[in-house]
Formats: C-alpha cells, sequence, structure tokens
C-alpha cells in the first residue's frame, strides 16, 4: 500500500528535448551529425530507472534512420542510418523523434514520453558521377566562307544531386589543330573562314567536366559538314567517262542534276555537244577511206578525186601541207599561200547539165575589213582571157557556186550564181558538203541536210572559145590579162575528200550515208522520256538539244541522255563533251547562268583482230596452163580468218587463277587486198593479171591494176574477197620465156590500221613441160624471125593479118555474147555494177596448136559468160580492147611496189 504509492511517485518528470534538430549526413555513411546534439534531460534523477533514458523513437516507419541511446544516465543519443542512404534518390528527410524514460522500475512500466521534436536531415552529396553528354553524336553544316557565333550547342549533364558535382563547368575540344572553339556552356563556333574545296567534313572531338573536376568517361564526336556556297549548275556528273567498244549505247549522266539554289525556273534549255571534229574529219571518218565509204553507200562510181594521198602518179597534192593525224584520211590544210592545178588527164571532161562536187571543210571567219574571196575549186581559162567557168568559192561565210556555161543557142540571161548563207560555213567544224546540180538548179547538203540559195544570179552565157582551160583547188588561176599568170583568191582552211562527180547526181540516202556518224549521243529508253521535253537532234547526231518547262523532268531526260558508237574497233582515244545550259526565270530580270561542262568520253582500246591469210606458196603448172585463155588461177585455196585474243574469266574458278587468253574467231570487213609483184615488174606486152567482172558482181568490191600488181578494194565480208582473189589469174603469152614469178598478197582492215600476215607465193612452169614444145607453132613465132627476103616478109605480114583477123573474129563473137547477155539480163531485171574496171581482152590471146574450133567456142561461152557487164554492151567494137587504167611504171630498180600507184 505504501510501497505502491511511493512507487506512483518515482517518476514524477517526462523527458526533455529539443524541440528541433538538424542533421547532415554524407551518402554512402552512416553517421548522421545532428544540431543541436541529441541529449534527453529527465528532473528524475538520481532516482533509478525514472531518471535514466531507456531509448529514442523515431515516427515514420519507411525512415530509414534509427536512434540509439549510448548513455542512459546522461541521455546522450546517436542518429544512424539503417542501411546506405543516397542522396540522387532523396537529398533530406524529415521525421518525428521522442525521448523515452527507463519507468519507475526494472522493467520499464510506467514510462514517460518527452514532447515531440522535428528532426531535419540533409544528404550530403560525393561526386560519383562524371558528366555524360544527352546525343550520341553531333552534326551539324555551315556555308564556306563565313565565321559563326554559334554552330551548334552540345550539352552534357551529371546525375550527383548537388549543384556543385552536377553542374558542367567546362567543355574542351580534344582534336588536335581544328578550326573550332568551345565555350563553358557547350558552344561551338568556327575560327576561321571554311572552304568546301579544301575539306569538306571536319569531324571533332568534345568532353565535358563537373564542377567537381571530374572529367566524362567518353568524348563525344562532333561533325560538321561545309557546304559550298550554292553556285547554280549541274552537280552529280564525271569528268571522265569510259567507253567499251563493242557495249553499245551508254548513259553519260545517270546521276546528274541541275542546282537551282532555290531560284524559280520557268523553263530550261541544255545543248550536249559530242565534238567529234578531233578525229580525222569527224565521227571517226578515218575507218574508212573515202573510196570505200563511197563504195559502202551506193555512191555511183566514176567520181575523180582531186585530193588524193600525194604519189609518184598523182603527184599535183605532193606541195599541199596534208595533216594526216593518227589513223586518219588525209586531210589538206590551206593557209592562203598553196594550191594545185589539177593535170588534165584528171579533170572529168564530160561535166554536163547533171554533176555533182562533194567535199569535207573546216573553215572559220575570214580576216581584214575586206575580206577576199577564197576558192575552194575553180575551173578558168587557161590563157589569154580570165574567165571563170566554175567554180566553189567562200566569200564573208557564205558560200557561192559559179556556174557559167557556153552556149551556143541563142544568148539569154541563166541563173550563174548561187548564193548560201550558213553558219557553218565559220564555225571551224568539219562538215559535209554536197552541192548537186541539175541545171537551173543547183541544191547543196550540208551534213545530209539540204538547203536552197538564198539568192541566184543571172548572166549572160560564156561565149565558146578554143582556149584551154584549167582546174585548180585552193586558188584561182589567172591565166590571162596580167603580166604574170599566177593564183589569185587562195583559201584558208581544210579540206578533204574533194570529188567531181559527172553526169549523175546523188539521192538523199547516199549524201546522208556518206556524213553520217557511226557515233553519236542517243537517248536511253526514248519512250520514257516526259512528252513535255522537247528534243531535237541535229543529222549528225553530235549534237542534241533538249527543252521543258518543270525542272525535274529535265533532269531525268538529261541523265537519259548516252553515247554509242557502232564501230566494231572504233579509234581509241578521247571524245570532248559540252554541255551547256540557259533558263529563263519568272517575272525576273536576272537570271541564274548555269556553267558550261566540259566532259570527255574515252573510247577504250578495241580488242585488236589479227587477220590470218594461208593458201600455198609455191604453184607448178605446166607451161600450156600459163598461155590458156584465162590464165592459171593464182590463190584458188586461199583463207582469210580473223581472230581476237580474249582474256576468259573462268566461273567458279579459284579467285588466284589468272584468266585464261582464249582465241576467238570473228567476223568483220575488210578494205583492200593487194597482190604485189615480187622482183621484174609484170611485162605488159606478154603478162597480166586479170579477174574476170563477174568475179565482183553483187558485192561492194572494185579493182584496178598494173604493172606492180593488182588491188582489190572495197569495204566487205572476208568471204567476198576470198571468193574474188580465188579468182584471180595469171596469164603470160609467152610460157615459153617463164622462169619464176613472186607473187605476195596482203589484206587490210580498217584503212590500213590491222593488216594481214604476207603470203608469199612462187609460180613455175616444170622443166619438163617445155621440151614438148619442139616445132610447136607458136603463133608469135614469125614475129621472131629476121624477115631478111622480101618473101619472108609478106610471110610475116600474112601471118600478122591472120592473128589480126582471128583477134577480131573473137572481139565480134565477144560482142555478139555481150548483147545477148544484155538483153537476158534486162530481162531478168538485173542492175549490174558499171564500175570502171573493164575486161582485157587481147587479139593476140589465141591457142596455139589450131584456130578456133566449135569445141573452144563453147568454152569460151561458158567462161566469158559472167564477164560481161551491160556496161561494156554500150562500147563500139573497136573500144572493146580498153586496157586496164595503168599507172606510169616506174623505173625497174623501184621494185618496193607504192601503195598509191593503184588508183584509189
Amino acid at each position: 500500500s505504501m510501497m505502491g504509492c511511493n512507487r506512483t511517485l518515482m517518476n514524477k518528470h517526462k523527458p526533455w528535448i529539443e524541440t528541433s534538430y538538424h542533421g547532415v549526413i554524407t551518402e554512402n555513411t552512416d553517421v548522421v551529425l545532428l544540431d543541436p546534439p541529441l541529449v534527453a534531460l529527465d528532473k528524475d534523477a538520481p532516482v533509478p530507472y525514472a531518471g535514466e533514458i531507456c531509448a529514442f523513437n523515431i515516427q515514420g516507419l519507411e525512415s530509414p534512420f534509427e536512434a540509439v541511446v549510448l548513455n542512459g544516465t546522461s541521455g546522450e543519443g546517436q542518429l544512424r542510418a539503417r542501411g546506405l542512404v543516397d542522396c540522387e534518390s532523396q537529398k533530406e528527410y524529415t521525421f518525428i523523434i521522442q525521448a523515452h524514460d527507463c519507468g519507475s522500475g526494472p522493467g520499464g512500466a510506467e514510462g514517460k514520453k518527452s514532447h515531440k521534436a522535428a528532426v531535419h536531415i540533409q544528404v550530403n552529396d560525393v561526386n560519383e558521377f562524371a558528366p555524360v553528354f544527352r546525343e550520341s553524336e553531333y552534326r551539324a553544316a555551315v556555308t564556306e566562307g563565313k565565321i559563326y557565333d554559334n554552330i551548334l550547342q552540345v550539352e552534357a549533364t551529371d546525375q550527383d544531386c548537388s549543384p556543385q558535382y552536377s553542374q558542367i563547368c567546362n567543355y574542351q575540344i580534344t582534336s588536335a589543330r581544328t578550326p573550332f572553339a568551345i565555350d563553358r556552356n557547350g558552344n561551338i563556333r568556327n575560327t576561321e573562314k571554311l572552304s568546301y574545296d579544301r575539306q569538306q567534313q571536319y569531324e571533332i572531338q568534345v568532353t565535358a567536366w563537373d564542377c567537381g573536376q571530374k572529367r566524362a568517361l567518353r568524348s563525344v564526336s562532333v561533325r560538321i559538314d561545309v557546304k559550298p556556297v550554292c553556285k547554280p549548275g549541274w552537280q552529280g556528273w564525271n569528268k571522265r567517262v569510259d567507253y567499251e567498244p563493242g557495249t553499245g549505247s551508254k548513259q553519260l549522266f545517270p546521276k546528274m542534276h541541275l542546282e537551282t539554289c532555290g531560284g524559280p525556273l520557268s523553263s530550261a534549255r541544255t545543248t550536249v555537244e559530242l565534238q567529234t571534229g578531233h578525229i580525222g574529219k569527224g565521227c571517226d571518218r578515218e575507218t574508212y577511206s573515202e573510196k570505200s565509204l563511197q563504195k559502202l553507200c551506193g555512191a555511183s562510181s566514176g567520181s575523180t578525186d582531186l585530193l588524193p594521198a600525194p604519189s609518184a602518179a598523182t603527184n599535183w597534192t605532193a606541195s599541199l601541207v596534208t595533216d594526216s593525224g593518227r589513223d586518219s584520211e588525209l586531210i589538206f590544210t590551206f593557209d592562203g599561200r598553196q594550191a594545185a592545178k589539177i593535170p588534165d588527164w584528171v579533170v572529168p571532161q564530160n561535166l554536163t547539165d547533171h554533176f555533182t562536187i562533194a567535199t569535207w571543210m573546216k573553215h572559220g571567219p575570214s580576216h581584214g575589213l575586206r575580206a577576199e574571196k577564197e576558192t575552194l575549186l575553180c575551173n578558168s581559162d587557161k590563157t589569154e582571157m580570165n574567165r571563170h567557168h566554175y567554180s566553189l568559192y567562200v566569200h564573208n561565210c557564205r558560200l557561192v557556186f559559179l556556174l557559167r556555161r557556153d552556149f551556143t543557142q541563142v544568148d539569154t540571161f541563166r541563173p550563174a550564181e548561187f548564193h548560201w548563207k550558213l553558219e557553218q560555213i565559220c564555225d571551224k567544224e568539219w562538215h559535209y558538203y554536197v552541192i548537186n546540180v541539175e541545171f537551173p538548179v543547183v541544191t547543196l547538203y550540208v551534213d545530209g541536210v539540204t538547203y536552197d540559195p538564198y539568192l541566184v544570179t543571172d548572166d549572160w552565157p560564156i561565149h565558146p572559145s578554143q582556149i584551154d582551160v584549167q582546174l585548180t583547188v585552193g586558188a584561182c588561176w589567172q591565166g590571162g590579162e596580167v603580166k604574170k599568170p599566177r593564183f589569185t583568191q587562195y583559201f584558208r582552211g581544210s579540206l578533204a575528200g574533194l570529188t567531181i562527180r559527172p553526169g549523175k547526181i546523188e539521192s538523199q540516202k547516199v549524201i546522208s550515208c556518206l556524213q553520217a556518224c557511226k557515233e553519236g549521243l542517243d537517248i536511253n529508253s526514248l519512250e520514257s522520256l516526259d512528252k513535255s521535253i522537247k528534243f531535237h537532234f541535229n543529222p549528225a547526231q553530235s549534237i542534241l538539244v533538249m527543252e521543258g518547262e518543270d525542272l525535274e523532268n529535265m533532269n531525268a531526260a538529261v541523265r537519259k541522255v548516252s553515247y554509242i558508237n557502232s564501230r566494231q574497233f572504233p579509234t581509241p582515244g578521247a571524245r570532248r563533251l559540252r554541255i551547256s545550259t540557259s533558263v529563263q526565270c519568272f517575272g525576273e530580270d536576272t537570271c541564274i547562268t548555269i556553267p558550261d561542262i566540259d566532259a570527255v568520253v574515252m573510247v577504250l582500246q578495241p580488242s585488236e583482230p589479227r587477220i590470218t591469210i594461208s593458201g600455198a606458196e609455191r604453184l607448178t603448172r605446166p607451161e600450156s596452163d600459163f598461155g590458156a585463155a584465162g590464165g592459171i588461177a593464182l590463190f584458188q585455196d586461199l583463207h582469210i580468218i580473223s581472230t581476237v585474243t580474249r582474256a576468259d574469266n573462268k566461273v567458279g574458278s579459284k579467285n588466284s587463277d589468272p584468266p585464261e587468253n582464249v582465241l576467238e574467231e570473228i567476223i568483220h570487213n575488210l578494205d583492200y587486198c593487194d597482190i604485189l609483184v615480187l622482183g621484174e615488174e609484170l611485162g605488159p606486152e606478154e603478162e597480166s593479171l586479170q579477174v574476170r567482172r563477174g568475179a565482183l558482181l553483187g558485192k561492194h568490191l572494185d579493182a584496178t591494176n598494173s604493172t606492180s600488181g593488182m588491188s582489190v578494194y572495197g569495204v566487205d565480208s572476208m568471204s567476198s574477197y576470198e571468193q574474188v582473189i580465188r579468182q584471180v589469174r595469171y596469164y603470160h603469152r609467152r610460157p615459153a620465156h617463164l622462169t619464176e614469178r613472186r607473187f605476195r598478197l596482203t589484206c587490210s582492215e580498217l584503212n590500213g590500221r590491222y593488216t594481214s600476215n604476207e603470203l608469199n607465193l612462187e609460180v613455175s612452169a616444170p622443166e619438163g613441160s617445155r621440151v614438148q614444145r619442139l616445132n610447136s607453132s607458136d603463133v608469135y613465132t614469125p614475129l621472131m624471125f629476121p624477115c631478111a627476103a622480101t618473101v619472108v616478109i609478106v610471110m610475116c605480114i600474112a601471118a600478122l593479118v591472120v592473128v589480126v583477123v582471128l583477134g577480131i573474129y573473137r572481139i565480134h563473137l565477144t560482142h555478139q555474147q555481150e548483147i545477148r547477155l544484155e538483153e537476158t539480163a534486162k530481162e531478168a531485171g538485173t542492175s549490174w555494177d558499171d564500175s570502171a574496171l573493164t575486161i582485157t581482152v587481147n587479139p593476140m590471146e589465141v591457142r596455139e596448136e589450131e584456130p578456133l574450133s566449135n569445141e573452144d567456142e563453147d568454152e569460151e561461152d561458158e567462161e566469158e559468160d559472167d564477164e560481161i557487164t551491160s556496161a561494156e554492151s554500150d562500147y563500139s567494137e573497136e573500144e572493146v580492147d580498153i586496157q586496164l587504167p595503168k599507172v606510169e611504171r616506174q623505173s625497174r630498180k623501184g621494185q618496193n611496189w607504192d601503195k598509191a600507184r593503184i588508183s584509189y
């Protein structure tokens, strides 16, 4: 009773603590530093239990702290973290704390609690995080030539919770020697003007520090593109386009587009020009000679070449300046000082009301104010007078053709001068000019396009006179009315392939073919071209003009422009390309100008063909065969093949294996085969090479021969050449004199660019065949006896008469056959080639033993059936024995056979 009362009074007072506490804890440690310190006081002291502090209680179970009593008597306590505290997840905590005394007895019964005090704890930061950049990489673009205040800003962040450790205090560019700087806020600027040509892209590394000097673990990459100042023009094209021969059409600018720098366009016009003028006469023309081309294009024969390659026979061009570029056919350059007189025997005499003059010409503007006439071709009086009968000249970029005819009829005014004014005459490029005269109409073709004269002047005709005329090239001959005859009105420019063709004018088709290009521009997939694009090619397909209003359609159209070369073996080398563009803008006075583009198509070296001719190299025939009607066939077993070596990359082979070279036979055309006589030239009296006219029928081939050999020419297949040359025969009128003859055959393609091997052939008659010939009645023997006595002379003459009569009889027979043959040909409607080659029919060519028997006649019939052409049936009887045109014979010493002596 008493005791219980006392006990109740023993714990009179509650513990006392401060009303609020402030604490600090560093993250990742467990001790809280409190201010003021945690101490609980109790006035019940020194009473046991009641005056002691037993516990501090924290209210709020989620709080990660606990309070412990360090000393119950003094009331000291401590605040600790129950686990690791992380500033980044929570920076501060607030909770309630109460102190408990130990109560009145050992069990802590009837203990008292202090009032509630607020505790506010701040978590102190540790610099545990490094800065990290927001982006994995940064990109920006600048225009060249400007200094920027700020190109772009990089930004790093730091996950630390305190301002000191989470703020970024510094950025730095770590790449060496870059024209950029960065400030403390991450702004990058350039320190100098950048140039697109010098460097199109920069890549720099940037790092960052927080304010606790912790550096970013990873730098960031910053890419800065330098854009060129927007210049209007074509973009996305290559300066050089390689062209592999035989691959057809190749797009030139597959990725090209026009940059207009935002300028609004209303229309654009683009001209693509393939400049082939530097190659021969343009368009890879050196591939075939003018003569072969005319044959290829089906031009009528009988044209006279006024500018042939100089040679012993054609020496009038020897004094002219030639410019035969690599591979190219001959080009003659006139600088206003050279001219050539055409020999009378070359000049076509029968120019009637129909004839054609054709030439390639390259000519620039004339110098000086009063430009002189510049003469290409002039036919004027040789002496006494100074009249121009016909001439072709250039005057102030006009082409003038003068034609003054002498008319025996009544004098009337007639067309005499025809004028054309054309840009082409002075544009310093090669053009093909053809003047077709069908008096009184004269038509000019330039590159296959027809032009009528803009002016025709009439004049009185020239009075007929007996004065000889002189034909000249490159100037006019002033023969009369001057103290000293001289050239005048010189030409300045280049000419090639100048021909006159009497009696026949060329068709438009032939003229187009003669100047047609085997290489040119093309549009890849025409049908896919937008309908709004207008386009136009020049006849040679070397210039293409495209026009359109929509820029995208225009870009698409230009991407389709292609180069094409249909030659099997084109001349390798560069073809220049120029693209010029003009644009119209909407309602603007000043519009952008688009710079021209110069590019080049590089035609690569084609696989070179190797032409191989094979056949017998020795030929032994009995003597009688040589004198027989047709002589002997020299190359009966001739074979001509052509091969190229190609690298064969076998499919599936190991990469280490080199490609095997494979010989592949190819088919292509030849353009001449020459049979040369080695050693002494042929004796024109007794020896000849002949080919039957019929052998050439239906082929693009022609033949000429001389005492030095025979040339078969024209662009035709190897098999055509094979067929014709197998029929070339060697004839010897006096086989007894034949010891041995040697011939050499060579063939060529592309004007001599590819030449075959040489096939040498030895021809002989065996000794034995001569012995049997004793006392054979050789028709010619009488000519060899000394006719001493009159009787003998009479016999000689008689023998001659017999020979002549027999010859004439045979001619008569032949002529009858010709007429028969021509009639059958007319019935069959065959049109035969009446080229210049005529057949040699020799009245002396008679069998040795007996006069012509019926049997022989039949044989002759069969043999000569093919030989006669419609051309020959026009000749009168005396003319049948026309020899093939002979070329002047050189001295016997000059055995090396001059190629040019064959009249091409």
